[in-house]
C-alpha cells in the first residue's frame, strides 16, 4: 500500500466458494470463515459470499457481479487437475483473455514429481489466463493467480490459507474495525426497542444482537463495531445501561 493511501479508505470484499461438493453437502465449507477473519485484521470488510457449483455460466455470471462491485473478489476452489476444475477457465471468459500453460507454474510443478508422474491432467493446473500474476503455493506447488482485482485460489484449505498468506501484501489496507461485547441474561426481545434507540443515536456503528443457550441457561450477546473506538465505547456503555434498565447486570466481554 501506498503511504499516501488514506487508512480510512472503504476497502470492500466478496467470497466466491466454488464447487458441487459444498452445494451437495459433501464437503463444509470453512474458507470463508477463514477469509473473512484474515481481511477484518486488513482492515477490509468482507460484504458477501456466495457458493456456486461447477458450471462456467454461473461462475462467469457471480466474477461479472461481484469484481464491479466490490475491491476485491477472492474464489476458491476449482483449479486442480480434475475435468470439473473449470475456474481457471471461467475466469479467463470473464477477461476475454486466451488460457495456456503458464511456462513459470510449469517447470515449478514438474519439479515435485517424479520422472512420468508429470501428466496431462496434473498439468491442468498450470493453465494461467493471459496477462494473470501467480500467487505462490508453499504447501503443494500448484499456484492460484490474480487477474485484475480477483483472487484466484485452491479449495483446500491448508492450501487456501498458504495463498491467502502470499497474496496479502497486494492488498490495499482500511481502517481496522473496532468491537465491543456486552453479554447479559436477557432475552434479545427484552431488549430491542432500547438497542433500535441506541443505534438510531449512535449512527457511526452498528449493533448485533446474538441470543446464545447455554447448560446454564441463556441470554444475548450484544456487540457493537465500529471504526472509532471511542464511538463504540460510548454506544456499549449506552448498551450496558439499556441493560441494567431491565434489571440485569451486564457483563463486559474481552475479545
Amino acid at each position: 500500500m501506498a503511504e499516501s493511501e488514506p487508512k480510512d479508505a472503504d476497502v470492500t470484499a466478496a467470497v466466491l466458494v466454488i464447487g458441487d461438493e459444498i452445494l451437495s453437502g459433501r464437503t463444509q465449507d470453512t474458507n470463508t470463515n477463514y477469509i473473512a477473519r484474515f481481511l477484518a485484521a486488513l482492515g477490509i470488510d468482507l460484504k458477501e459470499a456466495r457458493v456456486v457449483g461447477d458450471s462456467q455460466e454461473e461462475i462467469v455470471s457471480a466474477l461479472n457481479a461481484l469484481r464491479s462491485r466490490y475491491t476485491y473478489v477472492f474464489t476458491t476452489g476449482g483449479i486442480g487437475p480434475t475435468h470439473d476444475d473449470i475456474t481457471a477457465d471461467a475466469v479467463a471468459a470473464v477477461f476475454g483473455a486466451r488460457i495456456d500453460f503458464h511456462p513459470e507454474a510449469l517447470a515449478t510443478l514438474a519439479q515435485r514429481y517424479k520422472p512420468g508422474e508429470f501428466n496431462e491432467m496434473r498439468k491442468r493446473m498450470t493453465r494461467i489466463p493471459e496477462g494473470a500474476t501467480l500467487i505462490k503455493n508453499s504447501v503443494s506447488t500448484a499456484p492460484g493467480f490474480q487477474m485484475a482485482n480477483v483472487f484466484v485460489m485452491a479449495g483446500v484449505p491448508m492450501i487456501m490459507r498458504a495463498m491467502m498468506e502470499e497474496l496479502a501484501p497486494r492488498l490495499r489496507r482500511g481502517a481496522v474495525a473496532q468491537a465491543a461485547t456486552v453479554e447479559a441474561t436477557i432475552p434479545e426481545g427484552r431488549i430491542a426497542a432500547a438497542l433500535a434507540d441506541i443505534q438510531k443515536n449512535h449512527q457511526m456503528v452498528s449493533i448485533g444482537s446474538y441470543p446464545f443457550y447455554r447448560e446454564d441457561g441463556f441470554g444475548t450477546q450484544l456487540v457493537v463495531r465500529g471504526r472509532n473506538q471511542a464511538e463504540v465505547e460510548a454506544a456499549a456503555d449506552a448498551v450496558e445501561a439499556a441493560v441494567r434498565a431491565e434489571g440485569v447486570e451486564p457483563k463486559r466481554i474481552q475479545a
